[in-house]
């Protein structure tokens, strides 16, 4: 039995996602060079997850919603105020039919971040 799941996104540059993602709150966990000025593969983690960031990606077409992260929250609408004039916001927050709180922002490559929280009964 796995004992976690932690999802890797191959992106065009490692170095540039991490400084994005880094900016809205991700710790860098670990960073690998490519032998150059950039890095080929990066670990970072939000709260109890983390992800992974590997070179020789694309950027997602606009339409089309290829990969999303969904980091589960103390408080989407704190974070939200402290995010929204600096990121690509795709929907503010918003009650779900199932139960949670969330909004959804794109990163710098197009692909799509959802922040959520169960919303109290």
């Amino acid at each position: 039995m796995a004992k976690s799941v932690t999802p890797m996104i191959h992106v065009p540059d490692v170095r540039a996602t991490v400084e994005w993602y880094a900016q809205i709150g991700f710790t860098v966990t670990d960073t690998y060079d490519d032998g150059g000025s950039g890095f080929s593969f990066a670990i970072l983690s939000f709260g109890g997850g983390q992800v992974m960031f590997n070179s020789g990606g694309q950027s997602s077409p606009q339409k089309r919603r290829e990969v999303d992260l969904y980091l589960d929250v103390d408080n989407v609408d704190e974070i939200y105020q402290g995010l929204k004039d600096r990121v690509e916001v795709v929907k503010p927050p918003h009650d779900t039919f199932y139960g949670m709180r969330e909004f959804i922002i794109r990163d710098l490559n197009r692909f799509w971040i959802t922040f959520g929280h169960q919303r109290a009964n």
